[in-house]
């Protein structure tokens, strides 16, 4: 069992920045890999970015350029650097874990950008 824990979310204006952390119980340097998704009432859950055992990194087109994802296997850890957040950015944000077949996610957290 793989727990996830999300920190970092809140309120910010925009144009700023905030970095989401993502803290994992086990061992992320076997995970498959890593993303953060985010979610807004009444829409799917989507992808913000994802990153890799081997550190290959993946952006919904929405974000690229503004957030970066990485990863410090020592703390087993995962990051989402935002920055120049927009309004549409404002979401609950869940980190994601894929350990072989298994899906696992974290409770959430609120972002919300205001003008």
């Amino acid at each position: 069992q793989v727990h996830l824990v999300e920190s970092g979310g809140g309120l910010v204006q925009a144009g700023g920045s905030l970095r989401l952390s993502c803290a994992a119980s086990g061992s992320i340097f076997s995970f498959n890999d890593m993303g953060w998704y985010l979610q807004v009432p009444g829409k799917q859950r989507e992808m913000v970015a994802t990153i890799t055992s081997g550190g290959s990194t993946r952006y919904a087109d929405s974000v690229k350029g503004r957030f970066t994802i990485s990863r410090d296997n020592a703390k087993n850890t995962v990051y989402l650097q935002m920055n120049s957040l927009k309004l549409a950015d404002t979401a609950v944000y869940y980190c994601r874990a894929r350990v072989g077949l298994a899906l696992y996610w974290g409770q959430g957290t609120q972002v919300t950008v205001s003008s």
